[in-house]
């Protein structure tokens, strides 16, 4: 075996290598085109995968959303406008949505625009209430970094499925980020465009005139392009939500903690008791 079998192998090594073991596996039985969920449950159990991991992998492919084709030149440039991830998870819905809301809620600057059973949508905060959490995060040491600030709004959806599993699904809307950079980099161009026509009013000589517009077509593509990493942070956020709900430690309902008080709670509380007689 040559060096790279005598050391460690990464995750990426190891997907690999388990996907090729199981390519080779199935190589070597007869497969028909399409299987029904009881033959694929047979099938992982022949080569060693515990039927719940089998149960949860069908129910997230039964669940799982078309991929979006990025037709427009403004998504294959900038990026998209909506992020999107879903799981599915063994849990009840009405624990998960508890557990997310407060996720949100310490986590996140959003808070809580409407809730209808079994869908919950957040807005950004603002004000003196985003400086509040903003605050109390930079005083936690633990506390991890927001990534869902650059969303408008983001939306949650919870839909029972077989007894005891919910697909959840969350959206973020980047729209209004992604305009804002588009706005920036029409500026740009257009000030391109202004500024030869300025100098072709003053007679300079053509080439020099007509500088001005690469320059701004290409400071508003190099603005535009500044996108890109807002929506990949925005779905990295929606990503470790998800993760939060999946691998944490899902309690029933009758034994949920009670919250604990915020900080904007003390405050009023104080203000009350120094205007009590």
């Amino acid at each position: 075996m040559g060096e790279s079998g005598a050391g460690g192998l990464d995750r990426a090594a190891l997907e690999r290598i388990i996907r090729r073991a199981a390519e080779l596996q199935t190589s070597e039985r007869e497969v028909a085109e399409q299987l029904t969920p009881e033959q694929v449950m047979a099938l992982g159990q022949e080569v060693g995968i515990p039927r719940r991991y089998l149960q949860q992998a069908l129910l997230e492919e039964g669940a799982r959303l078309p991929d979006q084709p990025a037709n427009d030149l403004l998504t294959q440039v900038a990026g998209p406008a909506l992020v999107h991830s879903h799981r599915v998870m063994r849990a009840d819905p009405a624990v998960l949505e508890r557990r997310l809301l407060d996720w949100m809620d310490q986590q996140e600057l959003l808070c809580v625009q409407r809730r209808q059973p079994g869908r919950i949508t957040w807005e950004p905060l603002s004000g003196f209430q985003a400086a509040i959490r903003r605050s109390t995060a930079a005083f936690g040491g633990g506390r991890k970094p927001m990534m869902l600030s650059r969303a408008s709004t983001v939306s949650a959806t919870f839909t029972p499925l077989e007894e005891g599993w919910c697909h959840v699904l969350l959206q973020a809307d980047v729209r209004s980020a992604r305009g804002a950079y588009l706005g920036g980099a029409a500026t740009a161009a257009a000030g391109g465009a202004v500024a030869s026509a300025a100098l072709v009013a003053l007679s300079a000589m053509l080439p020099l005139a007509l500088l001005p517009i690469p320059l701004g077509m290409g400071v508003g593509w190099s603005t535009l392009r500044r996108f890109r990493p807002v929506p990949a942070r925005v779905l990295l956020g929606l990503e470790r939500a998800l993760d939060e709900l999946e691998q944490g430690a899902v309690k029933p309902g009758h034994r949920l903690p009670e919250p604990t008080p915020r900080l904007l709670d003390l405050i009023a509380d104080e203000i009350r008791r120094s205007l009590r007689p």
